[in-house]
């Protein structure tokens, strides 16, 4: 099993799922098909399906066209809400479903940036070498979340849950390439975490950070997966009874008005 980025648009990640013994390929979140058709010629593999995470036109604004040059191709997507665009296959939670012979797709419901995001976590059991990975679309970023814009802090605090449930060599696949960001944020919550220092030499080590970290690394990283950490307590005024999602939901606030400086790399 591969995965491959591609980069779309100004900051966004389409991806090549490929099942390496057939050559045949998922395209994830086609945004630009004819980008990431190109993608697929280079490394020679067959375009057998599109994955959608969620219906934002940065994700599933390619499925019309997809469709059209890939007549009859299963384009995979949530059942739960009826814009997600040209979806000839509804998924929910714990369905599953194959990528040329051997990658394993299971269907995580994850809503709260939308109410239909689905994150899918990928698996090929015939290959020791890959230690499997989830598409988590806007959901989780690298070293963040997304915005609540359908959701509850509460909803996003289960679906952050429910994806650090996987097994933490789990590779991240996100839906942008956020991380300087979210780094700096990560910085003003808890400054003197291990983990972020550890963000920090990660960041300044890769453009791309994508498919570079796994789950066990947001959990050591990440504040939005780290309620119980006495810093981000401190830094949302929680007291001994305070709910996870106020914590959550003040976390995020604080996040979509920072105006910190991003750091010097």
């Amino acid at each position: 099993m591969k995965v491959v980025p591609v980069p779309v648009r100004q900051d966004n990640y389409a991806y090549l799922l490929i099942d390496t013994p057939s050559n045949k390929a998922a395209a994830v979140d086609v945004y630009d098909v004819d980008k990431v058709s190109a993608a697929a010629q280079s490394l020679g593999v067959s375009i057998v399906a599109a994955i959608t995470t969620h219906w934002h036109d940065d994700h599933s604004g390619g499925n019309h066209e997809f469709g059209k040059k890939f007549p009859g191709l299963p384009i995979y997507g949530s059942k739960d809400k009826e814009n997600v665009t040209n979806v000839s296959h509804p998924v929910g939670d714990n369905d599953e479903f194959k990528i040329g012979d051997n990658i394993h797709v299971k269907c995580l419901a994850t809503p709260c940036h939308t109410q239909d995001s689905i994150s899918y976590y990928v698996t090929d059991p015939t290959d020791s070498s890959h230690p499997g990975g989830v598409f988590t679309g806007d959901t989780l970023f690298i070293g963040g979340c997304g915005r609540f814009f359908e959701g509850s802090a509460d909803e996003m605090g289960r679906a952050l849950k429910y994806l650090g449930s996987l097994p933490d060599k789990t590779l991240v696949y996100n839906g942008h390439e956020y991380t300087t960001g979210n780094l700096a944020f990560a910085k003003a919550i808890e400054p003197d975490s291990p983990g972020i220092a550890r963000l920090a030499q990660f960041v300044k080590d890769n453009d791309i950070t994508t498919g570079k970290s796994t789950i066990g690394d947001e959990k050591d990283w990440n504040v939005f997966m780290r309620l119980s950490s006495p810093d981000v307590r401190k830094k949302t005024n929680a007291g001994p009874n305070t709910p996870d999602s106020d914590i959550m939901n003040s976390l995020r606030e604080q996040k979509n008005n920072f105006r910190g400086e991003l750091p010097k790399l």
